[in-house]
């Protein structure tokens, strides 16, 4: 949802209407959207049961609208279908001939996969990799598209490998960020954030936690939503290890600019890990595994470890290391030539023949 705010906020500062077709749940409007879009249209999502029927996967079956349908061919403008759960309507005749893109966040059955093998509840875990099943299946609806945008090289070379002949092209996520906002010097904490009710984020908390942080190592702070009580109690009376639950947007901003260390470790190299834009805008050193970085050109501006030991290594080494406003300078001058919401939105206008 990230990636989606901030393209509609980069289109309308562009000077593109967006007419946004979305699906509710019991949350209130967001009036905020009334801002950047056109129009905004809301569609009741179905839950339950009868959305958990069938071959089709859940997060597809339960987006099937007729009055969006409908609101669709009232005009004639390329439709953006965001990410593989609201592709659904893709296959609809009505609409063949429009201009269909697919926007890609992540290969959506690997994801699944990957959730299912990090959850601890059977009964999540089986819907995992069920659904992971249903969306492996599903995906060729993906031959109806006329243009498919995934965030990362690694989706997209995954897609031309299934799709050969598509025009496929890459395109970052988009992001909150229009510059950096990092200090200089060096903080006393590492810190890891996330999620954490999702399994693959309290996972690598679990391997920071089991693997990773000595005993004599400086305080490791673990910040996110919905710490598990599991996770909790790993860290005992360990004083070097704290954990932050539900912290605000502000807090969770100034730990990652007063943190010496983010550190960012995944086993899903799947689409592009959007905390690890954040941290590269506005942290110092981002201490990261392969799999975080894969498919980007993001790993020349992180600290990579393949492994533990390797993880261990370099939180000792970088503890000690100064950040400077060169090493500063550099990453704004990588982050700026792939990552501009400005630039990626001037490539999407011309994709998409917007002028």
């Amino acid at each position: 949802m990230i990636d989606v705010f901030y393209k509609i906020v980069a289109l309308h500062e562009a000077g593109v209407g967006v007419h946004l077709h979305c699906y509710e749940n019991h949350r209130p409007h967001a009036s905020e959207l009334e801002n950047y879009c056109a129009s905004v249209h809301y569609y009741p999502r179905k839950v339950g049961f009868s959305a958990n029927f069938g071959t089709t996967p859940y997060i597809v079956a339960g987006r099937m609208s007729e009055a969006l349908v409908l609101n669709l061919l009232n005009d004639d403008y390329p439709i953006l279908f965001e990410g593989l759960h609201t592709c659904g309507l893709m296959r609809d005749r009505r609409l063949r001939g429009r201009f269909l893109v697919y926007r890609e966040s992540n290969i959506e059955h690997h994801y699944y996969f990957h959730l299912f093998r990090a959850e601890k509840n059977l009964g999540r875990k089986l819907f995992f990799l069920v659904e992971s099943a249903r969306l492996k299946l599903f995906q060729k609806v993906l031959v109806h598209a006329s243009l498919m945008l995934p965030v990362s090289q690694e989706d997209t070379r995954y897609l031309l490998s299934v799709f050969p002949g598509k025009r496929i092209i890459t395109l970052p996520s988009f992001h909150r960020y229009n510059g950096l906002n990092i200090l200089t010097g060096q903080g006393n904490y590492a810190l890891y954030h996330g999620n954490l009710s999702v399994a693959e984020n309290s996972v690598a908390a679990e391997y920071l936690v089991t693997r990773v942080w000595e005993d004599s190592f400086p305080e490791l702070i673990i910040a996110g939503l919905y710490p598990p009580g599991w996770l909790l109690k790993l860290s005992g009376n360990r004083p070097n290890i704290r954990f932050i639950a539900n912290p605000s947007d502000e807090e969770m901003l100034r730990l990652i600019r007063e943190a010496q260390l983010n550190i960012m470790v995944t086993f899903q190299p799947t689409g592009l890990k959007l905390k690890l834009l954040n941290a590269l805008f506005n942290g110092r050193f981002c201490l990261v595994n392969p799999q975080m970085v894969t498919g980007t050109s993001l790993g020349e501006l992180c600290v990579m470890a393949p492994d533990a030991a390797g993880l261990k290594k370099e939180v000792l080494a970088h503890f000690i290391q100064p950040f400077t406003g060169a090493l500063i300078t550099r990453r704004e001058t990588i982050l700026m030539a792939g990552y501009s919401n400005q630039i990626n939105c001037k490539l999407l206008m011309e994709i998409l023949n917007l002028r």
